[in-house]
Formats: C-alpha cells, sequence, structure tokens
C-alpha cells in the first residue's frame, strides 16, 4: 500500500513542478524533522527508518525531472544517518551528503555541496525544519524553505513559487 502512496505523491509533484518554467538544479534536504520525522541521534543501528508519508514521491518526482538531490544535515550521528538513507533506498539518489556536527547554521554544508556540484547557491532550493538554518541559506543566495511536518507537496509547492519568483521567471511580465 505504501509504494501505492509514493506513486500518487510524485505524480501530484510532478504536476507542481509542470507549473513553473523554471526549477531548482539542485534540492537539498535535512534530514531530522524533515526527512523523517526523529533525530537519528536517539536511535539505534538496528531500528528501521521510516520517511515522512510524502518525502519518497517528491524526491522520486525530483529525480525523475532530471533535479539534483543533497542532503544537509547537522547530525552527531553521520554514519547512522548514512546508514539510514541506505536502509530507506534512497541514498544513491544524492550527488552528496553532508552530514556533520557544525557550530555553524548550514553555511559550511552549503559551501561544501557548492563545491562538489559547481552549482550556484541561486540554482539550489533547500528544505529544513530549523528555522536558525533557513536565514544564514537565504542570505547565501538559496531559496529555503522551513518546514513544519517534514516535506509535503504543500511546502514543494511553496519553494518551487519562491525559486521562481526569485529567478525571475513569472509568467506575468
Amino acid at each position: 500500500m505504501e509504494g501505492n502512496n509514493d506513486e500518487i505523491v510524485k505524480l501530484a509533484a510532478l504536476q507542481i513542478m509542470e507549473q513553473h518554467q523554471n526549477l531548482p538544479r539542485l534540492v537539498v534536504f535535512d534530514l531530522d524533522y524533515t526527512l523523517w520525522p526523529f533525530y537519528c541521534e536517539c536511535y539505534y543501528l538496528d531500528d528501521t527508518p521510516y520517511l515522512y508519508p510524502e518525502a519518497k514521491g517528491i524526491i522520486e518526482a525530483l529525480k525523475e525531472k532530471g533535479i539534483e538531490l543533497a542532503v544537509a544535515s547537522r547530525s552527531p550521528t553521520a554514519q547512522l544517518a548514512i546508514a539510514f538513507l541506505a536502509k530507506l533506498e534512497i541514498s544513491s539518489l544524492f550527488v552528496t551528503k553532508e552530514i556533520f556536527s557544525s557550530w555553524t547554521h548550514k553555511t559550511d554544508h552549503f559551501q561544501r555541496i557548492q563545491k562538489k556540484t559547481g552549482l550556484p547557491y541561486t540554482s539550489m532550493l533547500f528544505f529544513d525544519d530549523e528555522d536558525r538554518n533557513i536565514g544564514p541559506t537565504s542570505k547565501m543566495g538559496v531559496t529555503s524553505i522551513l518546514v513544519d511536518n517534514g516535506v509535503t507537496l504543500e511546502a514543494l509547492k511553496q519553494g518551487l513559487a519562491e525559486f521562481s519568483q526569485k529567478t525571475g521567471s513569472s509568467s506575468n511580465d
């Protein structure tokens, strides 16, 4: 049944993307309380991780559209986070996974992502559950979206609308 929901969400996400001429070249996700509803450092390697209900369908839709994906997570348990991504069978979908403890916001993560991908910050869309990460990454030029209950179709819609507005491709010019 779960796979069916992923497919429904994926189709809805693709429809949302069709409404925008200008799509990000890279979408970056935080992990804890953004892709999954927990702090991974509170779990063990043999635990079974799970995603928010709409996360996998959104990831698959972005991938199908040819948009690159990355992870920026400030986690003290990077190995556990990487293991969970593998268990969820989504690890290979990310071009880079920047998972490390950092005293800065997410700016270190984004500098590394930018170096590895060669993409400008202005071509990136970022989802995170912590307000303190949104401001600093926005100042870098990244379209940054605060999520309440993980990545949802609503968050995707908001993110793509803000990205389109920032990159100046509105259809009402």
